[in-house]
């Protein structure tokens, strides 16, 4: 499909799009209004607790961005704005929750006017809360598809994952219909329903816990959460691929499963990459 076909995909159609506030959302938002001003309307679905800020952000972190410069130049600035008024429209929700957090009034409304759903909300941080990361990227494409089935118009679901779901393989990567827990990796199993249960027995204790009764406690204890179940795979492969091969193996020599990563990544790493990060900063 070339580059003008998708172009007509997008004419006179009602586009939901989650995400637009991340990297690729907000070129995607860009693109579309650039180079088919025929969309019909652009439905940005943001985590927000009211329609007003869902707008607010949608100002602040999408459209006000420089990367809109050249609709701003190529319309002006009341013509950018009209034409944001007319095919932009903020939805406060949340896709980690079911219908995306909208009432049922409201999502009905939604669903028979939808045509086409790009689903690209994640959260990419490797140090996110487990309850968080989980209710995101697991529930929110099972949610996603849910909404999906909702819509009577619906032309095409489209969804964005990232780069690491292809794990270490190389080269053109089909798609194929994987079961639920299935993975790319063979032997492999994730039983989403086991961590989610093991995420609300955390909280349980929690709460019974009268020194876990404030936020930050929990907000912390669901990110160590997370990081006990840092996958140390490629790590391990990386060793033995470095000992066949090199004769720098003894550089190496070590078992990745013998390290306390929690300890690594909160007391060298991150700080190791501040660290850099504050240097390159100063020497700009």
């Amino acid at each position: 499909m070339d580059t003008g076909m998708v172009t007509e995909c997008f004419r006179d159609k009602t586009i939901l799009i989650t995400g637009s506030t991340g990297f690729l959302g907000k070129l995607l938002l860009e693109k579309i209004l650039r180079v088919q001003p025929d969309v019909k309307k652009i439905y940005l679905l943001v985590r927000a607790p009211d329609a007003a800020s869902a707008e607010q952000r949608i100002i602040c972190q999408v459209l006000g961005k420089d990367l809109f410069n050249t609709l701003r130049e190529k319309h002006g600035l009341s013509g950018f704005q009209e034409l944001i008024k007319e095919k932009i429209v903020s939805l406060a929700g949340d896709v980690g929750t079911r219908d995306f957090g909208l009432d049922s009034s409201r999502m009905e409304d939604l669903c028979e006017e939808i045509d086409i759903i790009i689903h690209g909300a994640a959260t990419t941080s490797f140090y996110e809360r487990y309850d968080v990361a989980l209710a995101t990227n697991a529930l929110g494409a099972q949610y996603g598809c849910e909404f999906a089935k909702k819509c009577p118009n619906l032309k095409l679901l489209l969804h964005v994952s990232t780069a690491f779901v292809a794990g270490t393989q190389e080269g053109l990567l089909l798609e194929k219909a994987l079961q639920m827990g299935e993975a790319l990796r063979p032997g492999y199993h994730l039983d989403i329903e086991a961590e989610l249960q093991l995420v609300e027995k955390v909280k349980t204790e929690l709460t019974a816990d009268k020194s876990g009764s404030s936020d930050q406690y929990v907000k912390t204890t669901m990110k160590e959460l997370g990081l006990k179940s840092f996958d140390d795979t490629n790590l391990t492969r990386l060793r033995e691929e470095v000992k066949m091969v090199s004769n720098d193996g003894n550089l190496f020599n070590f078992d990745p499963k013998s390290m306390d990563w929690h300890q690594y990544l909160l007391n060298i790493h991150v700080p190791a990459v501040l660290k850099y990060g504050r240097k390159k900063k100063g020497s700009v």
